[in-house]
């Protein structure tokens, strides 16, 4: 009887994981972009309308590796074509400069129709959260808010994108801290020339000596994040009123964003 029960464990492990395996909702496989996608990246995308025609096809072949192994999925909204070129754009654009970059450290991102609150939930008061990246449970998973992704989109004369925050989150998030010295991307020289310049940025910031978002002095690791969105969406201004954080940061994503 004991011999025989030990023998059918196996087998009852297989079963599990076949049920299991089925019902885990799988990634529809995608070849190219369609006409369709590809406009919505020319009439959406400014970061893609600056590239040249080799780097266009470059960056439509990172958004299928990324929606290969990514899953987007709606919470309490349907997730449409638009929504997932511009997650998908947010992802690629910091990586760009890195060839074959995959995001080992995501496996979902949960789209929300507006912002949330703590408890992740989407109607009611004090909901100020425009997007995260889930930790403990939740690890593996980000969190967007619909309306801030289109926003960050849509005004090209701010200097900020949540989606492309998050994602620099997940970056940073690369070598096991989220702590604002990416460790992964940026090389051991930068690294004390790069905190030294966070923290005089900081007081900066402080004593409103600084244009940067102020929301970038809650630690090291969101200013890295906000000085990071402010790079991709307006590098030339950035370059010329912080021209060391320029430096390193396009030496950090080897972009140099300001001479497109």
């Amino acid at each position: 009887m004991l011999t025989t029960l030990i023998l059918l464990i196996p087998i009852f492990i297989i079963i599990v994981y076949t049920i299991l395996r089925a019902r885990t909702p799988k990634i529809a496989a995608i070849i190219s972009l369609s006409d369709q996608e590809r406009d919505l990246l020319i009439n959406h995308v400014q970061y893609y309308q600056q590239l040249n025609a080799a780097d266009k096809q470059k960056f439509e072949q990172r958004i299928v590796a990324f929606l290969s192994y990514t899953r987007i999925e709606g919470v309490g909204t349907i997730v449409e074509p638009l929504d997932r070129m511009l997650i998908a754009s947010s992802a690629i654009i910091p990586v760009f400069g890195f060839e074959d970059w995959k995001y080992k450290n995501l496996s979902t991102v949960l789209l929300y129709p507006d912002t949330f609150n703590k408890d992740f939930q989407f109607e009611g008061t004090e909901r100020s959260i425009l997007g995260m990246v889930g930790e403990g449970y939740m690890n593996g998973q980000m969190i967007l808010s619909r309306a801030a992704l289109f926003h960050g989109f849509s005004n090209a004369t701010d200097k900020e994108n949540t989606a492309i925050h998050e994602f620099v989150h997940l970056l940073d998030k690369s070598d096991g801290s989220i702590d604002g010295v990416p460790d992964y991307l940026m090389k051991h020289e930068y690294t004390i020339p790069w905190v030294k310049m966070i923290h005089q940025e900081m007081q900066n910031i402080e004593n409103g000596k600084s244009d940067i978002n102020p929301y970038a002095i809650t630690n090291e690791a969101e200013f890295f994040a906000v000085v990071s969105e402010y790079f991709f969406e307006k590098p030339t201004q950035l370059k010329a009123k912080h021209p060391e954080l320029y430096e390193i940061l396009s030496k950090t994503f080897l972009q140099d964003r300001a001479n497109k």
